[in-house]
């Protein structure tokens, strides 16, 4: 089940209901609610693979229990491994097995050995990177004494299986979460309301934005070689828009669905094209999982707080990973590997924490002539990584490249110009730069109450205007 589907406007307020209305305010029936309608929700895709989150819920849940009884540390240290390599190996054989076995082929083949490596023909379970996530940062934090065990079956497995958050995130952590989901919970209507205008900006991003884009971005890279370079330029720069709207639009559905039930689930995105640098790229797009890396993986190695050799290493390691989380692909490594050399001087000069607050306006709306040099020289150097992300194979990235210096640069029919393709961009970075300092683009509850409601008028048109039904609905983060 995806969000932008009839069947989820079906399904929320069937179960708002049910969460409301019929457990009267029973903190235990709402929770049982959650948890089912977030398992049908999963099985909505492939109910083989629900065996599979059970099982990950179970193993998890069962391994903290133990390490929080553990009476030395040998014996937590037992249960904490094992509930690591299953959780990795489950995550290494649906996703990366393939990968290294016709990777070690290629290689061995450089040396005169040819082999024919057994690869597996599996679907990848959607959401198995997000929900195998959630066990790792509950597991560890037992270890590490920052939790103890929950206890309640039901309260767990709503914490891994939350059906808003399960198959592209955010990656919640159970300090956040599981808090939320042990303390009774009651209806705040403005909370709700909020809910539903960042579930508008959501479905705005994806379906008038991200979908729109969507074909103009494939003839680009598909179909480069015969493109001039200005036409590549602008697939590459709707690819960045796209990414982000199907991304982001993702996380404000499931934000404000989350809202609707009285929680809060941890920030994604904030504006990331509005940065200054690289650094503060990383700390504004896909949050959870840059700052899940920063706490599991960077400052367990030491981070900062070593040889500088060290440092370096660490943090190269941590955009390697970032990079390799989202699929078994070279180009998804040197992706993570560009951002991390990219991100290198300002560590270095120790400014990777200047610029933490958003630009300032200085005129009117406009930032500074300064900091909009910055702004546009960062989303450049971003948009040049969004090559290699997109990519098939490197082959690929690197012919988009030769094509975009090679080709005549400006072409004579401007194919991928459209009117309201840029209508609609415009009319979304124009509210996210107005409530940059806000939570969501559409965060207008401080509006006057005529304006609020011709701004959501505008934007149910434009959604409705720029839906298609041969779109592919499905959000591109579902595939990592």
């Amino acid at each position: 089940m995806v969000f932008n589907s009839i069947n989820f406007v079906l399904f929320l307020p069937v179960v708002f209901l049910f969460y409301w209305y019929v457990t009267k305010g029973n903190l235990k029936f709402q929770n049982i609610i959650l948890l089912v309608s977030s398992y049908f929700f999963y099985a909505c895709w492939d109910w083989r693979f629900l065996f599979l989150l059970i099982f990950s819920t179970l193993l998890d849940y069962y391994t903290g229990i133990k390490m929080s009884d553990a009476k030395g540390h040998s014996v937590k240290k037992k249960w904490f491994w094992l509930s690591i390599s299953i959780n990795l190996g489950f995550l290494g054989i649906f996703k990366y097995y393939n990968f290294f076995a016709t990777s070690f082929a290629e290689a061995v083949s450089n040396f005169g050995l040819h082999i024919n490596p057994y690869t597996l023909s599996i679907i990848l379970p959607v959401g198995i990177s997000f929900y195998t996530f959630h066990g790792l940062s509950y597991v560890i934090d037992i270890y590490k004494g920052r939790i103890t065990a929950e206890k309640n079956f039901i309260n767990y497995s709503v914490f891994v299986s939350f059906f808003p958050l399960l198959v592209a995130g955010p990656i919640e952590r159970a300090t956040h979460l599981l808090p939320q989901i042990q303390q009774p919970r009651k209806f705040n209507y403005d909370i709700a309301v909020s809910g539903i205008r960042q579930i508008l900006w959501g479905f705005f991003k994806k379906i008038a934005v991200a979908d729109f884009l969507a074909s103009f971005v494939e003839k680009a890279f598909e179909k480069h070689m015969s493109l001039k370079g200005m036409e590549i330029i602008t697939g590459v720069i709707y690819f960045s828009i796209q990414i982000y709207c199907d991304f982001s639009g993702y996380s404000d559905i499931a934000k404000g669905t989350a809202k609707l039930f009285g929680i809060e689930l941890l920030d994604n995105f904030r504006f990331p094209y509005f940065s200054k640098n690289i650094s503060e790229f990383w700390r504004r797009w896909h949050i959870s999982l840059s700052s899940w890396f920063r706490d599991y993986i960077y400052i367990p190695l030491g981070g900062s707080k070593t040889s500088n050799f060290l440092a370096l290493r660490n943090v190269l390691i941590v955009f390697l990973l970032s990079g390799f989380w989202h699929g078994a692909k070279w180009t998804y490594i040197f992706w993570g590997l560009y951002h991390g050399i990219l991100f290198l001087p300002m560590f270095l000069k120790k400014k990777q924490k200047n610029d933490i607050d958003i630009v300032k306006n200085t005129f009117f709306v406009f930032p500074s002539f300064k900091n909009f040099c910055q702004i546009m020289f960062t989303y450049l150097l971003v948009n040049i990584g969004w090559i290699f992300f997109r990519s098939d194979n490197m082959r690929q990235s690197i012919s988009i490249l030769q094509s975009i210096v090679k080709n005549n640069f400006l072409p004579t029919n401007f194919r991928f110009f459209d009117f309201f393709g840029v209508l609609v961009i415009l009319y979304l970075f124009f509210f996210e730069w107005l409530n940059k300092e806000k939570s969501f683009g559409l965060d207008i509850a401080s509006y006057p109450k005529y304006l609020r409601r011709f701004i959501y008028i505008t934007t149910i048109f434009l959604i409705y205007l720029m839906y298609s039904p041969q779109a592919n609905s499905t959000f591109i983060y579902f595939q990592f």
